[in-house]
This record gives C-alpha cells, sequence and structure tokens, in this order.
C-alpha cells in the first residue's frame, strides 16, 4: 500500500519534497517563469507548483523520468514547432531529466502564455463593458 503524500502548503515544500538534483531543476524551473512573468502569483493547484495571471498561467511538476509543464502550447504556430519534440499525447510537455532541459524554451512557452492570458482577459473585460453600455 502507498503512503499518502501531503499536499504542499506552497511552491517551496513542493520543491523540498524531492532530491537535491531534482530541487536545483525545479528551482530553475521556477526562476525561469519568475523572470518570464514577473507578476505572476506562486500558487499550489492540482498539488503541482502554479502560477497565475488572469488565470492559470502554467503548472510543474517533477515525476520519475521528466519534468512535466502545462498547459499545452496552442496559440504560436512557431513555438509549436519547437515544442513538438517535448510534447506528449495530450499536448502537454514532458522534458527528460536525462537531458539538458531547456530553460529559454520554458521562457518562452512562459511569454506566450502571458500573451495569451492578457488577450483573454482584456477580450472578456471588451465584453463586459459592451453588455454594461446596452444594459
Amino acid at each position: 500500500m502507498k503512503a499518502e503524500r501531503k499536499a504542499p502548503a506552497n511552491i517551496d515544500d513542493y520543491i523540498a519534497a524531492f532530491p537535491p538534483d531534482i530541487q536545483s531543476i525545479l528551482e530553475k524551473v521556477r526562476a525561469t517563469i519568475r523572470m518570464a512573468a514577473p507578476r505572476a502569483v506562486e500558487t499550489i493547484s492540482y498539488q503541482i507548483p502554479t502560477f497565475t495571471l488572469c488565470g492559470n498561467l502554467v503548472h510543474f511538476a517533477a515525476f520519475k523520468n521528466h519534468i512535466g509543464l502545462y498547459p499545452p502550447v496552442r496559440s504560436d504556430a512557431k513555438l509549436r514547432d519547437g515544442v513538438a519534440a517535448y510534447a506528449n499525447e495530450m499536448g502537454n510537455l514532458r522534458f527528460p531529466l536525462d537531458e539538458r532541459i531547456p530553460y529559454a524554451l520554458i521562457g518562452r512557452i512562459v511569454k506566450a502564455r502571458v500573451r495569451e492570458n492578457l488577450e483573454k482577459a482584456e477580450a472578456r473585460q471588451k465584453k463586459k463593458r459592451v453588455r454594461t453600455t446596452r444594459s
């Protein structure tokens, strides 16, 4: 029977639960996200590290053989081509631990997600203003 792992209270707790070599990778992923999205807020969602900015921005997690990054890249065709080697069947990204982690690519992904989230938030605001003015 597998022991239940306690849900982390924050990203520091999540990272602390891993061996030092994995902690180092997770801290670099976290720092990369922070640099690409300095206004994003750190939280835990689905029991994994999450950054939010006008909604969920990105989630990341460590697994036995890879680091996962969610959600999949959709809007930027050039970026989709760049991440194709890391995409699993659902489009989420898996960066193998036995390969160099592409931090620069992660930064580009996060910046693309920031643009997407801000555009969606702006569109929601415009729609809301239109409804308000019609009332």
